[in-house]
């Protein structure tokens, strides 16, 4: 992969700083295509920014699935707890994504829960994961109950 332009990375960053939310989500989608170090950074900044708008943390997460960098994987693992659906649901996929074996204790956790949504999401990662649920009593017809 190449190294993204750095006059559109710091395009990029600066809306990500701008006051309408809309610009910020389009933003973070745009780091995420782009890639490299600086958009990782900033990433990991907005999934882990409590005062962000939900749908751009959300993002974010989804986002940083799709580099593949695990530097995220703990601002990832600590997403699975953010408020709303969005950042949760795409921090488990994305951890999916990033096969680090530091993602399934937290995983775990999250597939106890009493959203079906997210005990799915849960599932599903811990799947890619290569973790066996159901030698761990974990099935996928519970999480369905």
């Amino acid at each position: 992969m190449s190294e993204p332009d750095s006059a559109d990375i710091k395009q990029f960053l600066a809306e990500l700083r701008d006051f309408n939310k809309e610009k910020r989500r389009t933003a973070v989608m745009k780091l995420g295509m782009a890639g490299g170090d600086q958009a990782v950074t900033a990433l990991i900044l907005a999934v882990q920014n409590r005062n962000e708008d939900l749908i751009v943390r959300g993002r974010a997460a989804l986002m940083l699935g799709q580099i593949g960098d695990t530097r995220a994987v703990m601002p990832l693992i600590k997403a699975l707890d953010a408020p709303g659906l969005q950042t949760p649901l795409n921090a488990a996929q994305a951890l999916g994504k990033l096969g680090d074996v530091r993602a399934i204790k937290p995983l775990l956790m999250m597939a106890s829960s009493a959203d079906s949504k997210f005990r799915a999401a849960a599932l599903e990662a811990l799947e890619r994961l290569g973790y066996t649920t159901e030698e761990q009593g974990i099935t996928s017809q519970e999480s369905e109950a």
